[in-house]
């Protein structure tokens, strides 16, 4: 599909929009991101951006069905509103948008996505409607009875014209006039396909005709039937429209609830359609940040087929590319707008996320197309100095210029250019820039605020290498790209040799001047930053100086009173020979002592059981099966049992075994109890587990538990351990004269 016909084709896209993706050589990009929209709308997503890129982010952390296709509800509502009947396409169309957020709601996702489905609050209404549609949107006659009725006689009618035609096929006078034995609807009408001169054998009406002359004609035998059919199918609709009409006045009343939720799609239409196109194509979306920096890292124009990633970092206010023809100067350049673009309109793109980072535009241009106009009267300076004009209008926009000096003079635009671009800067406008000329770059390329990058030239296989370097003025390299596209080397020749070496040479000094400039400057702005960085370590030894020296006659002041202070007492006290005075004198020194730390033993790690590891249970020794947080499952001479990690030692790892299964008919009954009369619930299951382990070491199959009956939460607590245990095999409650219901007898 040609450019121009993309455009007329992307009505999703204003004018001015379309105009500058097709500039970029996006607009392929762009279709095929709309094919992952729901419903037709503009590309670019109103409101505050940084909230939709949180909407995307949280929606891109889920699994989701993508939505069915929709359109806008604009034209229903102002049907609504009118009081108008819906047709049952249209409110089919609702009911697609209302089931696909009920399915959304009842995902009940975490999160942002979570919360604004819990803001749709779906009326009730909608559910009664959308019990009489199936999935694909048909009305579902079989809960109306009387339509359940109509549909069979419509069922029957049919039949009965099917058999009177399929009798037609078996009529002998009718047979030499057939073409085949099969039913034809042309028009919605049965039909028999017969060739001419059947008049005289078969009444009816002619509704078609074929290439070869044979008549599709609807027999009149069954025209009794068709209009009993037209009768039954004119009762239907109207039954039909009985109930659109029903549910349109339902529907009346929440026109806006419908108006929201069209809104809510609308928005909810945006975020799937970038997210599940970025799964699709293994694309990123790029938050636009709060500046004007475009770091770039390993970023793919789509235009390009197997294209060779790009990384640039343009921080300055304007970039200016010049170096070889053909060497990707003005791709660089598309593709440094088209990731701004792309960025402020939240679109996915091929790139490094984690690493690149692109900054806010409330405005991009590309002065990029020739602007000659023979219709206008305009030549291509002429247009390019209308363009500029244009940009004097903006602030704080991103502009690229493609071939700035075209269309004049070359020493003469850079001189004009290089003023028109220092007003623009002054504007607060970001701009790019591509030229061929040495001129406008060395005028330029002593500013701190400008950058130079130079596409890079093979010498040895004279090709270009589409990759760029920053910080030089390139070469045209215009003698090796005539001869790469094949002008006779004799032409080539003539050419160097008028060109001259003067210009040659004026060239490579213009390149060795402007560069030996930029490295001057970079070397003194180095030395000042090494300067302010010794003065700032200067001020801070200073400071640390001062404040140790402070801190340090506070300590000997604090010392030597508190010395002073002691030395008083001690001859207070000697002066009086109280010893209890001297005592309670050196207890207070030893008070002001600094009180030494306490020795920190650490504790024992909890020891870390592994399944299969031995261990020993009190006298038993047995195999790990399982370990929880707190117990662990071990097996014991063939039997299982759940024990605390507490109760564990670990043991030597005995050599394995041969496993013997030993069966043996043991018919014990034991008298063994447990009373937990008064215990809380946790007390009464440990317990249980301790009793439950020592009777099946001692091999009994069965035990009695007496619980007692009281409130019944022990009794609840008791049933729920017997249940989870692993080698209880059935519990019941025990006989009257052993407890009743206040006690369980538990098979092992």
């Amino acid at each position: 599909m040609e450019p121009s016909e993309i455009v007329r084709s992307m009505s999703s896209l204003s004018s001015n929009l379309a105009e500058l993706f097709g500039k970029l050589d996006l607009l392929p990009h762009i279709t095929s991101l709309e094919q992952f929209f729901s419903r037709e709308q503009n590309i670019a997503i109103p409101g505050d951006q940084e909230r939709h890129y949180r909407y995307i982010q949280a929606l891109d952390a889920l699994e989701f069905k993508a939505p069915p296709k929709s359109v806008g509800f604009e034209s229903i509502i102002n049907h609504l509103k009118k009081q108008g009947v819906l047709r049952f396409e249209e409110i089919h169309e609702l009911l697609k948008v209302v089931r696909y957020f009920r399915l959304m709601r009842n995902h009940e996702f975490a999160g942002l996505i979570g919360e604004w489905m819990e803001t749709i609050i779906i009326p009730e209404v909608f559910s009664e409607i959308d019990e009489y549609f199936d999935h694909e949107g048909n009305f579902i006659e079989s809960r109306d009875e009387e339509l359940h009725k109509i549909a069979q006689r419509i069922k029957a009618i049919k039949t009965e014209i099917n058999e009177s035609i399929k009798r037609l096929f078996h009529t002998q006078k009718l047979t030499p006039y057939l073409v085949d034995t099969q039913i034809h609807y042309i028009n919605d009408e049965e039909c028999l396909l017969v060739r001419g001169g059947f008049n005289h054998v078969l009444k009816g009406s002619v509704v078609g005709r074929t290439g070869a002359g044979f008549f599709y004609v609807a027999p009149d035998s069954v025209l009794r039937s068709k209009e009993q059919l037209r009768y039954v199918l004119q009762e239907r609709e109207t039954k039909l429209y009985e109930y659109a009409k029903r549910f349109s006045a339902k529907l009346s009343n929440l026109v806006p609830f419908i108006g929201f939720i069209d809104r809510e799609f609308d928005r909810y239409d945006h975020y799937q359609a970038r997210v599940l196109f970025a799964r699709a194509r293994d694309f990123a979306i790029l938050k636009p940040q709060n500046n004007t920096d475009i770091v770039l890292e390993e970023f793919s124009h789509p235009a390009i087929h197997k294209p060779k990633p790009i990384s640039v970092d343009f921080r300055s206010n304007l970039l200016m590319i010049t170096g070889v023809n053909a060497g990707g100067k003005t791709m660089l350049l598309k593709s440094l707008l088209s990731a701004a673009l792309m960025a402020k309109y939240l679109i996915p793109m091929k790139i490094n996320p984690h690493k690149s980072r692109i900054g806010s535009f409330k405005r991009i241009e590309a002065v990029i197309d020739d602007p000659q106009s023979v219709s206008n009267d305009i030549s291509t300076f002429a247009g390019r100095m209308v363009q500029f004009s244009h940009l004097f209008e903006h602030k704080s926009a991103l502009v690229g210029v493609d071939e700035i000096e075209l269309g004049t003079d070359s020493d003469e635009a850079a001189a004009l250019f290089a003023i028109v671009l220092d007003e623009l800067i002054k504007r607060g406008q970001k701009i790019i820039v591509t030229t061929h000329h040495k001129r406008l770059a060395a005028l330029m390329a002593d500013r701190d605020d400008v950058e130079l990058m130079a596409a890079l030239y093979d010498e040895e296989r004279r090709l270009p290498t589409y990759e760029f370097l920053q910080g030089v003025i390139g070469k045209s390299y215009a003698f090796e790209t005539a001869s790469r596209y094949g002008i006779n080397p004799a032409i080539i020749t003539r050419a160097k040799s008028l060109y001259g070496e003067n210009h040659e040479k004026l060239s490579v000094l213009i390149e060795r001047g402007s560069e030996l400039e930029r490295e001057l400057k970079r070397k003194n702005r180095e030395v000042d930053e090494r300067l302010e960085s010794l003065k700032s370590q200067e001020r801070d030894l200073k400071e640390a100086r001062e404040y140790l020296r402070t801190e340090l006659d506070h300590e000997k002041a604090k010392l030597r009173t508190g010395y002073d202070e002691a030395i008083r007492e001690a001859k207070e006290a000697a002066k009086g020979m109280d010893m209890a005075a001297i005592h309670r004198q050196l207890n207070k020194a030893q008070a002001k002592l600094p009180k030494p730390e306490p020795i920190k033993i650490a504790e024992p790690e909890p020891i870390k059981y592994e399944i299969g590891q031995s261990v020993k249970y009190r006298t038993q020794r047995g195999t790990v099966v399982s370990v929880g947080a707190k117990d662990a499952m071990i097996e014991v001479e063939g039997m299982r049992l759940r024990v605390k990690l507490t109760d564990l030692k670990p043991s030597g790892n005995l050599p394995k075994k041969p496993k013997v299964t030993v069966t043996s008919q043991i018919d014990q009954k034991s008298g063994l109890k447990l009373d937990l009369h008064g215990l809380r619930g946790e007390e009464a299951c440990e317990r249980m587990d301790k009793f439950l382990s020592d009777a099946l070491l001692q091999g009994f199959d069965e035990v009695i538990i007496y619980h007692g009956i009281g409130t019944g939460k022990l009794s609840y607590a008791v049933k729920e351990f017997l249940k989870a245990h692993p080698s209880v095999k059935s519990f019941v409650d025990a006989p009257q004269h052993l407890g009743g219901f206040g006690a369980k007898i538990v098979r092992l």
